[in-house]
């Protein structure tokens, strides 16, 4: 694990190819294989650049004309909901030999593509890949349904050199990912109702510790009550860039 401190971070916010909102925000990373760059598309839709590899999380045309952005080495689909599985978007940054990592009802409507169910792990060009558990505890739809049920939906960990990523998907501050040991980067969802308030996402936060913590797909959400809630923990840092 390499828990850098906040301080050592490279961060630069600079013009990515402009999309539908324009351009968007990237931080850069440094990790022990090299740097990790994070371009910030909205949403719950990000790309990461590690090495000559490209990797989409949930591309969504909604937010960026992905005609225009980098093809994909590798994407990964968290759940079927339509803003995360577009099959229009993901077409756009499909090359021959691009890899689709997905949860097993996103990936039965993705032909050719990889279904990971919650606990799987995969290396994928030297990149390891963590399915975790993404679901509703309390928000759920009028019938009594969660809004993502227990066993559907996937996060994924990425560990690029020492460094692990999790970006979590729609989900609540489950026991799984309170119990999560290491993550020096984390994306939590904070967009009501469907996923965290604030208070959820802080609880997480103090439980599995990460050493960078990005509120994303947050919506209308004050993201300045996360950042109040988690001013006294020194050890992480609270980013927040341009997700709604």
């Amino acid at each position: 694990m390499n828990r850098f401190m906040p301080w050592m971070v490279a961060v630069a916010l600079c013009a990515a190819p402009a999309g539908a909102s324009g351009a968007f925000e990237t931080d850069v990373i440094p990790t022990s294989a090299g740097d990790l760059q994070i371009t910030f598309i909205g949403h719950g839709s990000l790309y990461l650049t590690f090495g000559n590899k490209v990797i989409h999380i949930d591309p969504y045309g909604k937010l960026a004309d992905y005609g225009q952005l980098p093809k994909a080495d590798l994407v990964l689909i968290t759940h079927e909901h339509r803003d995360h599985l577009d099959s229009a978007a993901l077409e756009k940054v499909i090359k021959p030999k691009t890899i689709v990592v997905a949860n097993a009802a996103a990936a039965s409507q993705v032909s050719g593509s990889r279904s990971m169910k919650n606990g799987d792990v995969q290396t994928i060009d030297g990149i390891k890949i963590e399915a975790v558990p993404a679901y509703n505890l309390v928000h759920k739809r009028d019938n009594g349904e969660p809004f993502h049920p227990k066993g559907v939906g996937n996060g994924y960990i990425l560990t690029f050199g020492e460094t692990r990523v999790y970006i979590a998907g729609d989900t609540e501050n489950t026991p799984e990912m309170k119990a999560l040991q290491d993550i020096d980067v984390a994306f939590l969802p904070m967009n009501l109702p469907y996923t965290m308030t604030p208070e959820m996402v802080a609880d997480a936060a103090r439980a599995f510790q990460p050493g960078i913590l990005y509120p994303y797909h947050f919506g209308d959400t004050d993201t300045s009550k996360l950042t109040a809630l988690l001013e006294d923990q020194k050890g992480i840092e609270v980013r927040i860039r341009r997700m709604p």
